[in-house]
C-alpha cells in the first residue's frame, strides 16, 4: 500500500479546515496558498471529499469549504479511502477485484488479510483530532 499525494494531500486539508470555526467557510485559493497545493488540484480532491458528503463546499462570494462534523468523528481511514480507493496491501483483497482463483490454497492469504485487517484497524482508530492534537506516538509528518 502506497498512500498517493492525493491522499496525503486530503489529509492536510482536512487538518487545515479542522482549524476553523465550525460555521466558518474557507475559501479554495486561503486553503491552496496556506498548504502550498495549486488549486487545480485542490479542487479534484476537494471535489471528491465535498461530493461524498464528509465536508460542505459553498459556492459564491462567501464560498468556500468546512467540515460538517467535529474532527473526532471523522477517522484517516474513511478519508483515505475516499481519495485512494483500497487500502488492501495485495490487490487480490481489494473489494473491487475479483477473487484470486488460487485464494482456497494460498499460504499467503492469511498474512495479506492479517496485514489488511492491522493496517484498517489502525487507521480506522486515528481521528481526525489526534492529527489536529498531534497525540500520534510519531513525529512524522502527513
Amino acid at each position: 500500500m502506497l498512500i498517493s499525494t492525493k491522499g496525503r494531500y486530503a489529509l492536510r486539508v482536512m487538518i487545515e479546515l479542522a482549524g476553523y470555526r465550525k460555521d466558518e467557510y474557507v475559501p479554495l485559493t486561503a486553503i491552496a496558498k496556506k498548504q502550498a497545493i495549486s488549486e487545480k488540484y485542490l479542487e479534484s480532491i476537494l471535489a471528491v471529499l465535498s461530493k461524498s458528503g464528509i465536508i460542505d463546499g459553498l459556492r459564491g462570494k462567501r464560498g468556500g469549504y468546512r467540515l460538517n462534523r467535529e474532527a473526532k468523528d471523522y477517522s484517516v481511514g474513511e478519508i483515505l479511502r475516499l481519495t485512494e480507493g483500497s487500502l488492501a496491501p495485495v490487490a487480490c483483497l481489494d473489494i473491487k477485484s475479483d477473487k484470486c482463483e488460487h485464494a482456497a490454497s494460498c499460504r499467503t492469504l492469511p498474512l495479506w488479510e492479517k496485514l489488511d485487517s492491522i493496517i484498517c484497524n489502525y487507521l480506522d482508530n486515528v481521528s481526525l483530532a489526534d492529527l489536529v492534537d498531534s497525540s500520534l506516538d510519531s513525529d512524522c509528518c502527513v
